[in-house]
């Protein structure tokens, strides 16, 4: 038995078993359109395994607003799966909805007047695309030369650090994010868990922003690092294939343990 096959087992005999998974590059390809990410069919069928499996809850958390990050992940109102949308300022939870922390009118001025200006001072810069979003705005350089994106971004940073300097800043794949709140993927973690009353977590992710809730994860907890990178996590997976195989062995063990 693998160290990843311990790790799996362990978490798999916990009472309440919440499965935390970030969306792109994790479960769905990384795209050059945002918009037209879904996940892979073995990553859907993965999902709904771990769905299935007794006492466990599913959450999908991402730094997308929650309206696009429904759209992509293909989520009704039906849905067991919980969201949790732009790094953890809002929530959709069954039976519930939109559960948001609310937003000042003086931020939504100040984001739609920065976005403005973000989208001003990079519209000559070919592949370069301003995404909004419900907190901030991100700047998408996946198509841009790297010439073009180094200079995206600081242009970009100046605009923020002039007029909003206490604003969050992340990286990503190929995007910048910009957020006048400040909650990050671990605020969420810890949001779900004790919304859930989980007593054990497992969180899967690809990218920095997924450092932050791997790295607040207990000693119960089971962080996965899907792809390169530095991480804190116990368990690599090589890729979303192989995330799909663990989430698969998860719900067969949990099944088999919690029965």
């Amino acid at each position: 038995m693998t160290a990843a096959d311990d790790a799996i087992a362990r978490v798999a005999a916990s009472d309440r078993l919440l499965v935390a998974l970030d969306f792109d590059g994790t479960l769905s390809p990384l795209e050059d359109e945002p918009m037209d990410a879904r996940m892979l069919p073995a990553a859907r069928d993965a999902v709904d395994a771990v769905v299935a499996a007794p006492d466990t809850i599913v959450a999908f958390v991402s730094g997308r607003s929650l309206v696009d990050l429904r759209v992509i992940a293909e989520h009704d109102d039906a849905s067991q799966v919980l969201l949790a949308g732009s790094h953890g300022a809002e929530f959709w939870i069954p039976g519930e909805g939109l559960v948001s922390h609310g937003e000042d009118a003086a931020d939504v001025l100040l984001r739609d007047t920065l976005r403005g200006h973000a989208e001003d001072a990079t519209a000559h810069l070919d592949g370069v695309w301003i995404e909004p979003k419900t907190f901030g705005f991100g700047v998408h350089t996946r198509r841009a030369s790297a010439e073009a994106a180094a200079e995206a971004n600081r242009l970009v940073d100046e605009i923020v650090a002039a007029e909003a300097p206490h604003w969050r800043r992340r990286t990503g794949h190929n995007i910048v994010e910009f957020a006048f709140r400040h909650e990050g993927k671990d605020s969420a973690i810890a949001e779900l868990r004790e919304r859930v009353g989980a007593t054990a977590v497992l969180f899967a992710g690809d990218d920095v922003t997924d450092e932050d809730a791997i790295a607040s994860l207990g000693a119960a907890d089971l962080g996965v690092r899907v792809g390169e990178g530095q991480t804190s996590a116990t368990v690599r997976v090589p890729d979303i294939a192989a995330l799909a195989a663990l989430l698969q062995q998860l719900a067969e063990a949990r099944s088999r343990v919690r029965a």
